[in-house]
């Protein structure tokens, strides 16, 4: 790993880009300004305590994806969460409670963590824990959701709570999204942006990316038809496999090289959007961020997993703290053992290297 790259100065300057883009995309919204000035005064807190602990050797990083249910009411083709059994029509009885996540959104603003994505499943099924995320202003909550299940209790409650922004998740135009989600999705999402956007409401869109569709992703035709929609933030997702039989499907090197020029592009030509990508550019972030190097993953049932994409723990934040769980032999195993810095053709480092993480959880 290149000595001169400092990784809490990576992800600090990171936030400060966010929210500075973020402003600037809502800059004809006076209830989203506000937050975001308050907001802004919160990570600078939180930048501050997580800087703290690493004077004490301890990396506290600044984001948390949270699968706060393991429900859906989808079946998405190619969804890595069925595919690996984190997923399911029916929640099962041992689920975090809407307390205990509200426990776990405590000690994290305490940590100094500013942004946890809630993901599923279909998070919206759990409105408990979602009500439980607007107590928590110090913290910015994306909501990763299919976009079906908007009513109006819902609007008031992301109006009233700025830091709650629905990203929905969309694959491309009706056909596409259809095909892959089911027929009538795509109008729903539609209703949803025009419900939103009506209401003057921030949302977003998740746009999964792979090896084939990413030029059409970025096109100025597609995300002039988001814009349209009143779409303000756009998270191009990276495709991971679900099994050996679609790695031809992962980005690669040349899609994230294209990808990173693209974003550039997009950010001088709308201004009015903010754009960002998940993981990233692991060449610019010192390898890749998950263990806790740059994120870390709670699954519904409280075990603390790398990443969504490796769904593997030794660990449950049940039975621990969170500063513990950053600690687990498993993730200091990856971070100290030089994994998460390895070559990969695509997809993520970690579904490339399942044996050996495996083999981290055994030893």
């Amino acid at each position: 790993m290149n000595n001169e790259f400092n990784l809490q100065d990576y992800l600090a300057n990171g936030v400060e880009i966010i929210i500075k883009d973020a402003l600037r995309a809502s800059i004809k919204n006076p209830k989203e300004i506000l937050f975001l000035r308050r907001f802004s005064k919160h990570t600078r807190k939180a930048n501050e305590i997580r800087q703290k602990y690493d004077e004490n050797g301890q990396n506290i990083p600044a984001f948390l994806i949270a699968s706060i249910t393991s429900s859906c009411n989808l079946h998405c083709t190619g969804c890595y969460s069925r595919a690996n059994k984190a997923c399911s029509d029916d929640a099962p009885l041992n689920q975090l409670s809407g307390d205990e996540w509200g426990d776990i959104f405590n000690e994290a603003k305490d940590l100094g963590i500013s942004f946890i994505v809630l993901a599923g499943g279909e998070p919206m099924i759990r409105e408990d824990v979602i009500v439980k995320a607007s107590n928590y202003p110090e913290i910015l909550f994306p909501i990763f959701t299919n976009g079906t299940m908007f009513d109006n209790d819902y609007l008031k409650l992301f109006d009233k709570n700025r830091n709650l922004v629905p990203i929905l998740s969309i694959e491309g135009d009706e056909q596409v999204t259809d095909s892959r989600r089911g027929e009538g999705v795509y109008s729903k999402l539609v209703d949803s942006m025009e419900l939103m956007k009506k209401n003057n409401i921030i949302f977003g869109a998740s746009l999964t990316f792979t090896k084939g569709n990413l030029s059409t992703l970025v096109s100025d035709e597609y995300i002039k038809k988001l814009h349209d929609f009143g779409c303000k933030v756009i998270f191009f997702i990276e495709y991971v496999p679900v099994n050996g039989e679609t790695i031809e499907l992962a980005p690669s090197d040349n899609e994230r090289d294209l990808l990173f020029n693209e974003i550039n592009r997009l950010r001088k030509e709308y201004d009015d959007m903010l754009f960002l990508s998940f993981p990233g550019d692991e060449k610019t972030s010192g390898g890749c961020l998950a263990a806790g190097r740059g994120f870390f993953h709670i699954n519904s049932h409280g075990g603390a997993e790398p990443c969504p994409a490796s769904p593997y723990s030794d660990i449950n934040v049940n039975d621990t703290s969170l500063l513990e769980a950053l600690n687990s032999k498993l993730f200091k195993s990856l971070r100290d053992g030089g994994l998460l810095m390895d070559d990969h053709e695509g997809g993520c480092v970690l579904f490339e290297h399942e044996a050996e993480v495996k083999k981290l959880l055994d030893s």
